[in-house]
């Protein structure tokens, strides 16, 4: 909790600091990238391009800071976005000596902005805001780590890859094992895992590709679709590079399994909800119920531009095909002349809805906003959608009391 003496300053300036958040979070990332470049290999060169990684750590604080007094997410929404954070973190690597520097630019950031008017009463209590949710992502982070068997000296592990394989148009899939010999990690349906790749000339970079299968204890795959830049952003330099140049036999590291849009534990039907390679944690959710509750009631919904820009349709139509009750709809934006198939948006009205459903999602963020407008018209509540994006989405600023 903040200090008494803490809380009516931040209820005082979270406007102020709300209003200039997008000019707070771009001297902060210009001014530590500049000063540490070797922070480029941790983020995202298209998500900085497009200015969406420069809002995501500013927008996390904002909204803790909001939370403490009150005005933004209640606890349970909060311990969500905690969690997600986290995970994330673990999959990137993130130590806790990091958290200072992170603080010490991010302060700064926030008086070259608003200069003078940060006195240092206002500036203490900012502190103890990051340092507050410094505090519980480093606890939470150390006991992810732990669970993981993660040191933290190297988080990361070789595998060759087995397999390359076609998935469909731009999209392929990588089957990996251990070189080490040793047996994969097991993991649960819905994780990640990070690929850091080595890029001629260009460093590594981290990103982060859903484990697309469930896990079998002998190999991992993801599947990945290239990123074709749009509106002025560059092509995804991972994906191009796992695409031309990751063949079987190569070797790529990997991190341990993260992430938390996993599958609760129980027998209500289950809604899986995707856009494009969204299919991925679906197909791994998928073939897991069908192996171990073949009983479960499943509805498989799928948008993409074409049919064969679909991935992973074998995979989900042959696993679904285990289940006793199993229908699976596609959305794509020309007509497709198949069985079950529509054009244009997904129809949240036409999707087979069991009132006790529970929902899993992923894919483009505006995807997933309206189809959960959707199913809330129709009566699913919010604690049972859960929802993986890979962007920053989940901690923008909420709004701030005026």
């Amino acid at each position: 909790m903040l200090s008494a003496s803490s809380a009516p300053v931040i209820e005082a300036t979270l406007p102020v600091v709300g209003e200039h958040l997008e000019t707070i979070s771009g001297v902060f990332y210009r001014t530590m990238i500049g000063e540490n470049p070797e922070l480029l290999n941790l983020f995202s060169r298209s998500a900085q391009a497009t200015g969406e990684q420069r809002s995501a750590l500013s927008g996390a604080v904002a909204a803790y800071a909001a939370h403490l007094i009150g005005a933004g997410p209640d606890g349970v929404a909060f311990e969500h976005i905690v969690e997600r954070i986290a995970q994330r973190h673990c999959a990137l690597g993130i130590r806790p000596e990091q958290y200072t520097m992170v603080g010490r630019y991010l302060l700064r950031a926030v008086g070259e902005v608003l200069g003078d008017a940060v006195t240092p009463e206002i500036a203490a209590a900012w502190d103890e805001v990051y340092w507050l949710f410094a505090a519980r992502l480093i606890g939470r982070e150390a006991r992810i780590y732990a669970e993981a068997g993660v040191d933290g000296a190297d988080p990361w592990r070789e595998y060759t890859v087995a397999q390359k394989i076609a998935e469909a148009h731009d999209t392929v899939s990588f089957v990996l094992v251990p070189a080490d010999g040793g047996p994969a990690p097991h993991f649960k349906p819905g994780q990640y895992v990070t690929v850091a790749a080595d890029l001629p000339g260009a460093g590594r970079q981290l990103r982060q590709y859903s484990l697309s299968q469930a896990a079998t204890g002998g190999t991992l795959r993801i599947t990945v679709r290239r990123v074709r830049g749009a509106g002025g952003a560059p092509d995804g330099v991972v994906s191009g590079y796992l695409h031309d140049h990751v063949s079987a036999g190569d070797r790529l590291r990997l991190s341990q399994p993260y992430g938390d849009l996993t599958l609760r534990a129980g027998d209500s039907p289950l809604l899986l909800v995707s856009a494009g390679v969204g299919i991925t944690p679906m197909a791994a959710i998928l073939e897991h119920v069908a192996r171990t509750q073949p009983t479960r009631e499943v509805v498989a919904v799928h948008a993409d531009r074409t049919p064969q820009r679909h991935p992973l349709r074998t995979d989900m139509s042959g696993n679904g095909a285990r289940l006793r009750t199993f229908r699976s709809l596609s959305w794509y934006e020309q007509p497709a002349g198949e069985p079950d198939t529509y054009a244009g948006r997904i129809d949240t009205d036409l999707i087979p809805l069991h009132p006790d459903a529970e929902v899993y999602l992923c894919g483009p963020v505006p995807f997933m906003q309206s189809v959960r407008a959707g199913l809330h018209r129709r009566g699913i509540p919010d604690e049972r959608i859960r929802y993986e994006v890979f962007g920053s989405e989940q901690w923008r600023p909420v709004p701030v009391p005026a």
